[in-house]
């Protein structure tokens, strides 16, 4: 009887001490550049709630908005460096580290907002996923919710892609996203994110293109009255996290992680097709913009030939990957 009842306190003990899914507390610094109440905010705050519920507040995540702990253009590679726990990273500055993402970021690949949820929730979102890992290291946690590009600028409204000819156009520092605004007939200008605001304020640029909601929340609406509608870049809100970060958990906490995530990143996605069009009436009214809506061929043409180049200069690997999210709008 007593050998009976020690065997099964120390089983318990066992249980207390080392298989706890919480042994161990953490915290994860999760950074984003836009503001806290921006659409990342929105995300971030989600996944913070889900993860500190489903680790019992084993692990905290700390929310980092702003650009306080890296910028987007460094967050990459300080979280291959394990210098940063968590970051959301649009896909054209993950491409400079991992230039398969540029699949994502080819004008027009996608054909509607179902077919980008297909794909990120789909077998093509997970072989990125495990092949982003495997390559860099990096854990690629959700999606998030998708999104367009909207362009704007200060000189003159977009009817037709004529209108483009001259424009000076801040771009990220991608190589499709330059070629497609040269196809465009616009003179693009590569720039880091933290200079863009100062750079449309005082005129040396004309203007350039960001998420909806971003051109709200930075309020480019104040500096650049006209808004195009052309959805030529479709993109996601993608979470990231380090390798130290996630290695540093236990077995249990990882999953708890992965499935808020997960759980967040539908919230995600249902609040920003939630808000696409709503945020471009906001700007075309309380915002002040003037907002077309140009026939879409003549861009779509010029944008064959950007997906045709990459896909002539990036191989097999590449052009399987447009294949496969070209089948799955199907």
């Amino acid at each position: 009887m007593t050998f009976a009842r020690n065997t099964a306190l120390a089983m318990l003990l066992s249980t207390a001490i080392g298989g706890s899914a919480w042994a161990q507390d953490a915290t994860m610094n999760l950074g984003w550049s836009t503001p806290l109440d921006s659409d990342y905010g929105v995300f971030a705050t989600k996944f913070k709630e889900l993860v500190e519920e489903y680790t019992d507040g084993s692990v905290e995540v700390k929310l980092r908005c702003c650009g306080q702990i890296a910028s987007e253009d460094d967050a990459f590679k300080a979280m291959q460096l394990g210098t940063v726990d968590g970051y959301f990273i649009s896909q054209n500055n993950v491409s400079p580290h991992w230039p398969l993402m540029d699949v994502f970021v080819l004008p027009y690949t996608f054909q509607s907002t179902d077919h980008q949820v297909t794909v990120a929730q789909g077998p093509v979102g997970d072989f990125i996923k495990e092949k982003l890992q495997a390559d860099t290291g990096v854990h690629l946690l959700s999606f998030g919710g998708p999104s367009y590009r909207d362009f704007f600028n200060s000189d003159r409204p977009i009817e037709t892609m004529a209108d483009m000819d001259g424009l000076k156009i801040r771009v990220p520092k991608n190589e499709v996203m330059l070629a497609t605004f040269e196809a465009f007939g616009a003179e693009p200008v590569p720039l880091a994110w933290s200079e863009t605001p100062t750079a449309l304020q005082t005129g040396t640029i004309d203007g350039g293109d960001n998420g909806t909601n971003v051109i709200q929340e930075m309020k480019f609406y104040e500096f650049a009255p006209h808004l195009t509608v052309l959805d030529h870049f479709a993109g996601f809100a993608p979470m990231f996290a380090s390798d130290r970060f996630m290695s540093g958990l236990t077995e249990e906490q990882r999953a708890a992680v992965n499935r808020a995530a997960a759980e967040a990143g539908q919230f995600h996605t249902e609040h920003m097709i939630s808000q696409i069009e709503s945020v471009r009436e906001w700007l075309s009214t309380e915002g002040g913009m003037s907002m077309t809506r140009p026939d879409r061929t003549e861009f779509i043409e010029a944008a064959k030939t950007v997906q045709d180049k990459f896909a002539g200069e990036r191989g097999a690997e590449f052009v399987d990957l447009l294949e496969r999210i070209s089948a799955a709008a199907e």
